[in-house]
């Protein structure tokens, strides 16, 4: 499974990412978690508020720092 982080970096965008990163370990998914800070790449998944949320190419959050148990459940 793949992980999309997409932001530019900023505190937001490192929290969604170790929460992903503690949700994908407590259901037991072998996750790569990738931070995407291109405009161009993030602006082509549609999103216009950072942080977004992509898993395995689609779209789940956007403009929010989702919990790692919001995660699990989307997982």
């Amino acid at each position: 499974m793949i992980i999309k982080i997409l932001g530019s970096g900023c505190r937001k965008c490192v929290t969604l990412g170790e929460n992903a990163k503690a949700a994908a370990a407590a259901a037991g998914i072998a996750a790569e978690i990738v931070k995407v800070t291109d405009i161009a790449e993030i602006a082509a998944h549609g999103v216009m508020s950072t942080p977004g949320l992509v898993v395995d190419g689609k779209l789940l959050s956007t403009g929010k720092v989702l919990s790692a148990e919001e995660i699990g459940r989307l997982l």
